[in-house]
């Protein structure tokens, strides 16, 4: 089926606490939303690329993706007012002919081609998957600061990108959310809510988002052990 990807890169970033904006913040180099496009531009089952950056941003990107001879990005969006305007932006400028829609977090630089290609699939096959991991910790639901409930792990995932979704179903999410005044906490969400499945594709802890400089510390020691293994190798 054919796929498009929306890579979304339009936050301030400003949890990161840097004067440069959190997608071009370079890790080992190499600026963070490359690291990220880098995959996507690998992987088999991805036809094109929309990136959506802030507007003033847009020429920039294109600079930035020319220097390192990505192909498959060539569409651009503006950003939104929020995450969830800035997915439907970047809805807006997928190829018409695209069957599945993928939206990944411009800041996971770690997702796999094999997670790539996992959540395709379950999606082509079901209608909407995304990846997502066993919480490990234990979860308690609260009021008033006392503990009500103690919530079973077993049944609870926290959700990562990508997520992949049948992409009519995408676009009507996104309208009537847009249409209602919704707003939900990931596009999964959107989906949901209009009785919609959708299939979780069990991923890797190391598909962490880069928000603070300490997931920065963390995306280092992620570097340095491939560098080694390489080595070993």
């Amino acid at each position: 089926m054919k796929t498009s990807a929306i890579v979304v890169a339009a936050g301030s970033g400003s949890r990161m606490q840097s004067n440069v904006k959190k997608t071009y913040l370079e890790i080992n180099g190499i600026p963070l939303i490359i690291r990220t496009l880098r995959v996507l531009e690998q992987s088999q089952v991805i036809k094109e690329v929309v990136l959506v950056v802030a507007e003033q941003d847009i020429e920039d990107a294109k600079r930035l993706v020319e220097q390192y001879g990505l192909r498959k990005i060539n569409r651009y969006a503006p950003g939104g007012e929020d995450r969830q305007g800035s997915v439907y932006n970047g809805i807006q400028a997928v190829d018409e002919q695209a069957e599945l829609i993928l939206v990944h977090d411009g800041a996971r630089p770690f997702v796999t081609l094999q997670e790539i290609e996992r959540v395709v699939e379950q999606a082509g096959r079901y209608g909407a998957a995304t990846i997502a991991t066993p919480v490990k910790d234990t979860v308690k639901k609260v009021a008033d600061g006392i503990v009500q409930e103690t919530i079973p792990r077993s049944s609870l995932y926290s959700v990562q990108t990508p997520q992949v979704f049948e992409a009519a179903r995408l676009r009507e999410a996104h309208l009537k959310a847009r249409e209602q005044g919704y707003q939900g906490t990931d596009d999964a969400s959107l989906f949901e809510r209009l009785g919609y499945p959708v299939r979780i594709v069990e991923g890797s802890y190391r598909n962490i988002k880069l928000t603070t400089p300490e997931d920065l510390l963390i995306a280092a020691v992620f570097l340095q052990n491939e560098s080694e293994s390489l080595r070993i190798r």
